[in-house]
């Protein structure tokens, strides 16, 4: 008797839970806001949803700042492996761009690496560069925006 042998399709596939209802409608409101409310907008997203990471991926691009940008990238970065690990990821496996849910942590991880070169932490640069692509091989995606 021969056993069946499991053939994968690869490392495992995770997405974040989708946003929280409403939560989405009110981000792309506070994005579309004018500029001179737009990044009061985004935070009062935040703070009503600050385990979201697409909040926080949104906040860092309403500032010039590049320190606090990364500061906000670093928040979403960390608030999005929280939620992977809640959703059954164990470090490794991909994170695709192409599941929506899955964009604003994928943006953070962006973001902390675009954050790093601008501060000279090639080593933190380099990291999520590589990251990124373990995540997504295929990254970056065409539509990053």
């Amino acid at each position: 008797m021969s056993e069946s042998v499991g053939i994968s399709a690869g490392p495992p596939q995770s997405v974040l839970p989708a946003a929280a209802p409403g939560a989405a409608d009110a981000l792309a409101a506070a994005v579309a806001a004018e500029p001179a409310r737009r990044r009061q907008a985004v935070a009062l997203v935040v703070r009503s949803h600050p385990d979201w990471p697409d909040a926080w991926a949104a906040l860092a691009a309403t500032t010039d700042d590049d320190v606090e940008a990364y500061a906000y990238c670093r928040v979403g970065y960390h608030r999005g492996l929280d939620a992977l690990r809640k959703a059954g990821w164990r470090g490794s496996g991909y994170v695709r761009w192409r599941s929506p849910e899955n964009r604003g942590f994928l943006r953070c991880v962006d973001g902390l690496r675009r954050g790093a070169e601008s501060i000279g932490e090639e080593d933190e640069a380099l990291r999520c560069a590589q990251f990124l692509r373990q995540l997504d091989p295929a990254w970056p995606p065409s539509d990053l925006g």
